[in-house]
């Protein structure tokens, strides 16, 4: 099949949409500019097919190079025959083409290497053949393999049995045959490693540990992982004696009538035990890995997205406070457009405990700054610090608070960009300024940092690193580009993300804002330096400039389509200056008149660009965002103390993880909703609002079960 019909076949969609899509890639095309403007090629794939295309098109081209380069090298060894090379075309996967290789593949100097050398392949044959003659097999030895380099029978036949114990190794059938019953019926075991001490007993659930390796969740693949990389377990895989002699016996069977029977049953003991096995628990192990990583990382890029995705609290001065113990509570007063109006450090907790000092600092910094919201980051001393705000707010109504997730935080704080950003603020303060904008907008703040440095996942340490940052990265693109960028307030850090630009792009951007003023107008894009027309297609339908020259510059409309925004808008007897109530008074009488069909076809353009277009008219620049729930802004705390079993709260999702959900409801320790616990079908994600019933408290482990509460 072709790439388009393989990937078509798995996504369920049309050969011709994939085939458009790739084209599309080939020549250029961002995925969210394809996703977002090329619909009527694509068929309306939306921005995650695009991306799967893109990653598909691109694992199946790293095959077929392979493919090539396992054609060329066995073709000069003189070793390529008509049905190996059929094999290896139909190969589909690089495990299947690895095994059709693994005989031809250079190796280093083996056991069977240098009992070829000595000439021992003739007798392996008769081995593998198993040649039946009346002779004994010690005449035929002596008469033919003795030499001054084999001196004796058994040296001989040693040598033979490496060679047959390679081939069978070798065997492509074999391997295939052992590994798809191991990834069946395997058994993985873990055993605590004796002398090694596992203090918290973090993997106290697989000192004695055995399951099918088909029945294993992804947590327990990466716990037992992380464990045997800290030295504390020992892993093994094993495989049933008759899985794996099944897929030698349907290649290779003892003829009882043969002398060189024993030898080939001895053979092939060897092959399991020495290359085999060892050979295929790696691969049970990669494969398992891969298959744990895979479900961790779309854990991460799921919990990434409803983070970068929660609601912006626009209009609020905040206050926001980095704390601390022992070196103080990190203070900053940000305007309502992110620009930081003053700092300072307040010492409630140990060793000064200075609670009336800090709250009356506080006090101060929210009287003169006339603060509305106070942000407190999560990390060590925040329930703490949650304290010492709700005394300065229990009687300001006026004043909220809220608790952020503060990961990453620490490190802005040390980045090139929070450097630039605040040159002469001490690094400290700079994470107190990154809390307290995370509210304001969470999107153009949590940019600055490395994805994987934001904690919303699930053993993102232990997991393929490069495959982490791909699907990340593709998270924050894909977010970015469905919010969109105010091109004149946006950092370089959030520009970086838009379609088509990247870091030079986005510094040059800031570097003429900065020289030249605000963008009057898409079209004045042009003159940034280094952005040619093929950056400029791929990015300005995702910038937007407000109170510019062109109304239709503050919408998600790309500027090759304003032309048909205009007949539209003159077909409605309007001008693109018009009002938004205009808008939607007269493009609904328009719509009741003329089918969006008999419109496409009328103004030349395809039915889904129109449809966007005829909403960017009535909403332009519409923020998704706005359609999450609000966070919940509180003015008082909950204590441990003050919950009981029964009692029903409101909380805010934090985390999602396999077995359940992290649930922020006011006291200092997240509860947990267990799996279990979640109606069938309900998909949870993080800065979800949802009712919760205590269900359990463990004030001593620091542990609170939740319940669902039925809305």
């Amino acid at each position: 099949m072709t790439y388009s019909e393989t990937i078509a076949s798995s996504l369920k969609v049309k050969p011709s949409q994939v085939e458009a899509t790739i084209k599309l890639l080939d020549e250029g095309n961002t995925v969210p500019f394809i996703a977002r403007y090329r619909k009527e090629m694509t068929g309306t794939l939306d921005d995650e097919q695009v991306r799967i295309i893109a990653d598909d098109v691109t694992r199946l081209r790293a095959i077929d190079e392979r493919r090539a380069a396992i054609l060329k090298s066995i073709d000069e060894q003189g070793k390529l025959t008509a049905e190996l090379k059929l094999s290896i075309d139909d190969a589909e996967t690089m495990t299947a083409l690895e095994d059709l290789y693994a005989p031809y593949k250079p190796k280093r100097r083996t056991r069977a290497m240098v009992a070829r050398e000595k000439g021992l392949q003739g007798l392996a044959d008769l081995i593998l053949d198993q040649t039946n003659t009346d002779r004994a097999i010690e005449d035929v030895v002596s008469e033919s393999y003795l030499n001054e380099q084999v001196t004796s029978i058994e040296e001989a036949l040693q040598g033979a049995r490496d060679i047959v114990a390679e081939t069978i190794n070798d065997n492509a059938n074999v391997r295939q045959g052992t590994r798809e019953k191991a990834l069946k019926f395997a058994r993985i075991s873990a055993e605590k490693v004796e002398e090694v001490i596992d203090e918290k007993q973090v993997y106290e659930s697989y000192y004695s540990f055995e399951g099918r390796v088909d029945r294993l969740q992804p947590h327990q693949i990466l716990a037992i992982n992380r464990g045997e990389k800290e030295g504390v377990l020992k892993v093994k895989v094993v495989v049933d004696e008759r899985d794996w002699r099944t897929s030698i016996y349907d290649e290779y069977q003892e003829d009882l009538y043969s002398p060189f029977s024993d030898q080939l049953t001895l053979s092939i003991l060897d092959a399991a035990e020495r290359l085999l096995l060892p050979a295929i628990e790696r691969d049970v192990r990669r494969e398992l890995s891969e298959k744990a990583d895979g479900h961790a990382i779309n854990v991460f890029a799921t919990n990434l997205r409803a983070l970068l995705s929660l609601p912006p609290l626009a209009g609020q001065t905040v206050l926001g406070i980095d704390p601390g113990i022992r070196t103080g509570c990190k203070v900053a007063v940000v305007d309502p457009t992110g620009k930081l109006l003053d700092t300072g450090t307040i010492y409630p907790h140990q060793p000064r405990n200075d609670w009336e000092g800090s709250l009356a600092t506080l006090e101060e910094m929210v009287n003169r700054h006339h603060v509305t919201l106070i942000t407190i980051g999560n990390g060590t001393a925040s329930r703490e610090t949650e304290k010492l705000v709700a005394d300065l707010t229990r009687g300001t109504p006026s004043v909220k608070y809220l608790i952020v997730n503060e990961a990453g935080a620490s490190v802005y704080s040390a980045s090139p960009i929070a450097r630039q950003e605040f040159p002469n603020l001490d690094v400290s303060i700079r994470g107190a300024v990154s809390i307290a904008r995370r509210a304001q907008d969470p999107l153009a703040e949590l940019v600055k940092i490395d994805p994987k440095s934001i904690g919303v996942g699930l053993y993102q340490h232990d997991v393929d690193q490069a495959a982490l940052s791909h699907s990340l990265d593709g998270v924050v693109e894909s977010v970015v580009n469905s919010v969109g960028v105010d091109i004149n307030t946006a950092s370089a850090a959030l520009l970086t993300h838009v379609a088509g630009v990247g870091p030079k792009l986005a510094t040059s951007i800031v570097t003429y804002r900065d020289s030249n003023g605000a963008f009057k107008s898409r079209d004045e894009l042009h003159k940034v330096s280094g952005l040619g027309p093929k950056a400029f297609e791929q990015s300005a339908g995702f910038l937007r400039i407000r109170e510019g020259n062109n109304p239709l510059d503050s919408s998600a409309i790309h500027p090759e389509s304003y032309s048909v925004a205009e007949a539209v808008l003159n077909r409605a007897g309007l001008s693109v200056s018009a009002s938004l109530d205009e808008r939607k008074t007269a493009l609904d009488s328009l719509s009741a008149s003329t089918s969006i069909e008999t419109l496409a076809k009328e103004l030349g353009c395809g039915v889904p660009t129109l449809r966007d277009i005829l909403e960017q008219l009535v909403r332009p620049g519409r923020d998704p965002r706005t359609d999450a729930p609000t966070p919940i802004l509180r003015t008082d705390v909950l204590r441990m103390e003050d919950l009981m079993s029964g009692m029903t709260l409101m909380g805010t999702v934090r985390n999602v993880v396999d077995f359940g959900a992290f649930v922020d409801i006011g006291v200092k320790q997240d509860g947990l909703l267990h799996k279990t616990q979640i109606p069938f079908g309900t998909v949870l994600k993080v800065g979800d609002i949802i009712n919760v019933e205590i269900l359990r408290i463990e004030t001593e482990r620091g542990r609170i079960s939740l319940g669902w509460v039925k809305e």
